[in-house]
């Protein structure tokens, strides 16, 4: 092996997905694509083994978020953040980037644990005595 490695022009989507750290393993991204989550220009993928190529847009969950995103390169390696996000152009729509869906409740401006006033409003909600 040479000291000037050069990238493949194509990759597993698995390991792609793992080297631009959207994955933190190989065997999570790889159950990702084999759940037929994942699309690949608009084209769902079972298999784990397809290649990728800059060019391609791919279309995947994660977490509560849909992610879209253009390959831009292909890397040699799992870097570093900051050269894993060299790899791509993220296509999401900017207010599902900037800070994801907002999971609380209209006028519910705590984060974390409901306060004993909170469980015991839900529980009223829900039509049950409240335990405590």
């Amino acid at each position: 092996m040479t000291d000037t490695q050069e990238a493949p022009d194509s990759l597993r989507v698995d390991k792609w997905l793992w080297h631009a750290r959207f994955f933190k393993t190989r065997s999570l991204a790889a159950k990702v694509v084999s759940d037929g989550k994942v699309r690949v220009d608009s084209t769902p993928i079972s298999k784990p083994s397809r290649s990728v190529a800059p060019g391609n847009v791919l279309t995947f969950p994660q977490g509560k978020i849909i992610r879209v995103i253009q390959i831009d390169a292909i890397g040699t390696r799992r870097g570093p953040a900051p050269e894993a996000q060299a790899l791509y152009t993220d296509l999401s729509p900017p207010e599902l980037r900037e800070k994801g869906p907002d999971m609380r409740s209209p006028g519910h401006d705590r984060v974390g644990r409901p306060t004993k006033r909170d469980r015991r409003a839900i529980s009223s909600l829900e039509g049950r005595k409240p335990l405590g």
